[in-house]
């Protein structure tokens, strides 16, 4: 019996030890994960993200040769009533923010003196990855922020319609990109461009012209690699893109905060905003200089 219970009392004392052992490997495991998690988890973020968006221009391309719409597309049979619903007129001032990783095109109109989202159009396709155009030729599409004017629209284009970012604009050329011809265009092809259906471009298109027509002089495109959460951005921290996205961030976080498109400036090759109550419609241009200096109280 002596015997026997000096076994048991041996194997639980194993069992505790293989216990506090493995519990041990856990916790430093755990450590060194948290340790090393700023050098690890943005190459799995950027990744993942690469990889969703392979997948889904997979996805949207079958959607396009299959002639079905995309994911989310709103009631374009409806433009009318939806328009009266939000309490919106064709004619009133508008703008767009554009997020690559979610493939969606925001088009956002005037009223009551702020603008106020009216439409997510899923876009059918754009090319490269994250991060914004470089040079010529690299097939990559662009971010920051551009404006359109009434020059800049292409009711005969090849790609049913279309109109021109502006790219390069003053940061781009201030910053040595080279390129050109970059559009938002109908059917769902892309060199560099952000290809949405012909449904959905003819929708824009009644809109922007409207715009354009009722007395806008240009409307801003916001072009980001993702929407623009802190979290998200902090997933990408240490990339080569991060200073540029937090300069794109703080023109998100100022038009989000006084729904009016903020005025642009490009300064020491940097963008840099000022609030959009000077500029209420959004239609001024990027201007290649540093904003005036506040006053000091």
């Amino acid at each position: 019996m002596t015997a026997n219970s000096d076994r048991r009392s041996l194997t639980a004392t194993k069992r505790r030890s293989g216990r506090t052992l493995f519990v041990l490997c856990l916790t430093v495991i755990a450590a060194l994960a948290a340790l090393l998690s700023p050098y690890w988890l943005p190459l799995v973020t950027q990744d993942f993200d690469a990889n969703a968006i392979s997948i889904e221009r997979a996805q949207r391309h079958w959607r396009a040769s299959m002639g079905l719409s995309m994911p989310g597309e709103p009631d374009l049979a409806r433009l009318t009533q939806r328009l009266a619903e939000n309490g919106l007129v064709e004619g009133a001032p508008v703008m767009m923010r554009i997020f690559k990783r979610e493939f969606e095109l925001e088009l956002w109109m005037k009223r009551d003196g702020l603008f106020h989202r009216f439409a997510i159009y899923p876009i059918c396709r754009w090319s490269g990855g994250l991060g914004p155009k470089a040079t010529q030729g690299d097939r990559q599409a662009p971010e920051g922020f551009y404006t359109v004017d009434q020059s800049a629209l292409n009711p005969q284009s090849r790609w049913h319609r279309s109109f021109n970012l502006g790219y390069p604009n003053a940061y781009d050329r201030s910053n040595a990109r080279t390129g050109s011809l970059i559009m938002v265009h109908g059917g769902c092809a892309s060199v560099g461009c952000f290809a949405m259906t012909n449904a959905q471009i003819d929708e824009i298109w009644k809109l922007v012209t409207g715009a354009l027509s009722g007395g806008q002089k240009r409307f801003q495109v916001q072009v980001y690699p993702f929407r623009m959460a802190e979290e998200k951005l902090a997933s990408y921290a240490g990339s080569s893109n991060e200073s540029f996205w937090r300069d794109l961030k703080r023109g998100s976080d100022l038009f989000e905060a006084n729904l009016l498109p903020p005025k642009v400036y490009v300064c020491r090759n940097r963008y840099q905003f000022e609030p959009g109550g000077g500029n209420p419609d959004g239609d001024g241009t990027i201007e290649a200089r540093c904003p005036p200096a506040t006053p000091k109280s």
